[in-house]
């Protein structure tokens, strides 16, 4: 496990883990990320929303300059939109998906915008959406009457789709026929999702590609997440670390737990990092 004073970059999700669970950053865990830059850190987003799906109250910290995004379909900067890496779904992985899934609520992402079932947004908690997260839904996704024919025409500009399962249930029921698709990575960040991209795609595999470009070693890398989506990324980092109310594919992957996201988990480990850099 990597020692905290080496660590030089962090990479957080963003949903039940520097989120609390209504889907606001708490005061406590922006001061925390202001002073891990401030310290010189590196402040990663990794998270399975979309570029422009992804709260202001995090984009909008000065020194936040890069996010993965979709699961790692992209890796951006959050100035300006510019990928620094891009993945879309092969034609054929398209095609197939729709062969299978076509009957189920979708959702999509392309060029960092969602698009999902218009049913879906009109009224997500039938959908197995929670409470917290309506306004989410409504203020983020653009509806589409047709997601079938949608997601077809634009076959070759897919960052990721989704299936919207409504539970867990009927998620594992459907859960071996996404694993059956050609070239894909397929995850789940929620009991009602399937989220199918590239199978180059993954948090950890382009939280690599962007450690790369940055020249920063994994050893020197700390990663925050809660769900099965998060788990290669913290088995990546040289230090792994999950929230306390993370799944159990999540906390097997990690080096360590720390509070949930609704004890300011997140803030009270930074400053632990912070803290050890500055003894250096």
């Amino acid at each position: 496990m990597t020692r905290l004073k080496d660590i030089r970059l962090i990479a957080l999700d963003l949903d039940d883990t520097t989120l609390r669970s209504d889907g606001s950053l708490s005061g406590q865990t922006r001061a925390a990320i202001e002073a891990a830059i401030d310290a010189g850190l590196e402040i990663v987003i990794a998270s399975g929303r979309a570029l422009h799906s992804l709260p202001k109250a995090v984009t909008e910290i000065p020194g936040i300059r890069y996010a993965v995004t979709s699961n790692g379909a992209a890796v951006v900067s959050v100035a300006d939109g510019e990928r620094l890496v891009s993945l879309t779904l092969h034609p054929d992985t398209v095609h197939e998906l729709i062969a299978i899934f076509g009957g189920e609520p979708l959702e999509c992402f392309i060029d960092g915008q969602a698009y999902c079932d218009a049913q879906y947004i009109a009224d997500p908690v039938r959908f197995g959406c929670s409470e917290a997260y309506v306004d989410y839904v409504k203020t983020t996704r653009l509806p589409v009457e047709d997601m079938k024919r949608f997601i077809l025409d634009n076959v070759d500009r897919l960052d990721s789709v989704d299936v919207l399962c409504g539970g867990a249930g009927h998620r594992d029921e459907l859960w071996e026929k996404a694993l059956s698709l050609p070239g894909a990575y397929i995850t789940s960040s929620s009991p009602r999702l399937i989220e199918i991209s590239d199978a180059g795609a993954g948090k950890g595999a382009s939280l690599r590609r962007l450690c790369a470009i940055l020249g920063v070693p994994a050893g020197a890398v700390a990663a925050f997440g809660n769900g099965d989506n998060d788990a290669d990324m913290l088995a990546f980092a040289g230090l792994g670390v999950a929230m306390k109310n993370a799944t159990a594919a999540c906390i097997a992957s990690a080096d360590l737990v720390c509070g949930s996201n609704d004890e300011h988990g997140v803030a009270q480990m930074l400053y632990k990092i912070i803290g050890d850099k500055q003894k250096q």
